[in-house]
């Protein structure tokens, strides 16, 4: 398949429908080697106002949810899809809700590296399997290392307000085009694809887009 078409991901590492999503992609994409897909991935803060500390997960998802049945309740289809996804997700592991703007700058970075994929599974990984707190710097530094990425510049970097503004502002601008939950998966630039699809559907796309080639 020689024609690339561009997928361009909008996603937040602590959104456990775009770990999801991004499973079911994976999987297709494994299966189809040649695929067309060159992916970039685009920030999309769940919780743009959340402290930049970040703040307990109990006390965020009770409030979000309306107490702890509510949160169990609305944890339930996740834990469900990613299980049938083959996918951890350790809720006890997990004890703080965190800013993602530092992230997704980390991501923002890798990117320019050409490492970008890999940062967005290892944030997947660090939140939802190992419970690590993704907003504090000096676990998205080790991220970082983990990655082949230079971790004293990144640090030097996450210290500073480099690229804060930007990332802020593509979040805006998808907002702006009409996003408003994640993922949400733009083909071509044209079509969006919201929501955490299943393989089938992506087996689809690339069989259409390979057809019309």
């Amino acid at each position: 398949m020689t024609n690339t078409i561009k997928l361009d991901i909008l996603s937040d590492p602590i959104c456990p429908w775009c770990y999801i999503g991004k499973a079911h992609l994976d999987q297709v994409l494994a299966e189809i080697p040649d695929h067309p897909f060159v992916i970039e991935w685009h920030p999309f803060q769940l919780n743009p106002d959340m402290p930049p500390e970040g703040m307990d997960r109990r006390s965020y998802l009770e409030g979000k949810f309306g107490g702890q049945e509510g949160a169990a309740r609305a944890y339930a289809p996740v834990v469900e899809h990613a299980e049938s996804a083959g996918l951890t997700i350790n809720l006890e592991q997990m004890k703080r809700t965190p800013n993602t703007l530092d992230a997704h700058r980390l991501i923002h970075w890798a990117g320019i590296e050409g490492r970008q994929t890999a940062a967005v599974s290892a944030l997947f990984k660090a939140y939802f399997v190992d419970g690590r707190d993704i907003g504090d710097l000096e676990v998205l530094a080790d991220i970082a290392d983990a990655i082949e990425m230079d971790a004293a510049v990144v640090t030097k970097l996450l210290k500073s307000d480099a690229d804060q503004q930007e990332v802020k502002d593509r979040d805006a601008h998808s907002r702006e085009m009409g996003v408003n939950s994640v993922p949400t998966f733009i083909v071509a630039g044209k079509h969006a694809v919201p929501g955490a699809q299943p393989p089938e559907l992506w087996r689809k796309v690339i069989d259409e887009l390979s057809t019309d080639a």
